[in-house]
């Protein structure tokens, strides 16, 4: 067979393969692009008073002062996915598992905003995992290098007429 003929054919049928995990694949990927612009995707980080002092409150104030939210469900330490200092802005993020992030002033200890955090949601599944735990490594990253194999087919078959083209009009100017 043909190297182009193989190669159109995993074209064929690789496309077939991976359309629907590439899909949401996709779709997720521009969503998470444009976590920073669109608030309902990733809540904007609020300003604490101070941004240029070093926090005068410790984390276990600021952790308790998160704790204060009912509906985020921040009963124990436990409770959060993850916690972030965002020094250049005066505050800190408390994200609980349940995807609720509580942004705290470093300085005063005053909830700054409470809002639902879709991002995290979003990456999930972008890579896979929010649907099981082998679809990431058995279903989406399979998809992800069978999408490779297309762009380098892909990029195959498109220089091989003008590589064709160029050495017909080098043979021709040689004889």
């Amino acid at each position: 067979m043909k190297t182009q003929k193989l190669f159109r054919q995993i074209h064929h049928w690789g496309s077939i393969i991976i359309a629907i995990p590439l899909l949401v694949m996709i779709g997720a990927g521009i969503l998470l692009m444009l976590k920073k612009e669109i608030e309902w995707i990733q809540p904007k980080s609020q300003k604490g008073i101070e941004r240029e002092a070093i926090p005068t409150r410790s984390l276990a104030e600021l952790y308790e002062a998160a704790k204060t939210v009912e509906h985020a469900g921040i009963t124990t330490w436990a409770d959060l996915e993850r916690v972030d200092v965002k020094a250049d802005k005066g505050m800190v993020k408390f994200v609980s598992a349940t995807n609720w992030e509580v942004q705290v002033d470093a300085n005063t200890a005053e909830i700054l905003q409470v809002a639902f955090r879709r991002s995290d949601i979003i990456e999930q599944i972008h890579d896979g995992s929010f649907f099981a735990d082998w679809a990431k490594l058995w279903l989406f990253l399979p998809a992800g290098i069978v999408l490779f194999v297309l762009w380098i087919t892909g990029i195959y078959l498109f220089f091989l007429p003008h590589v064709k083209k160029w050495q017909k009009k080098r043979s021709r100017k040689s004889a």
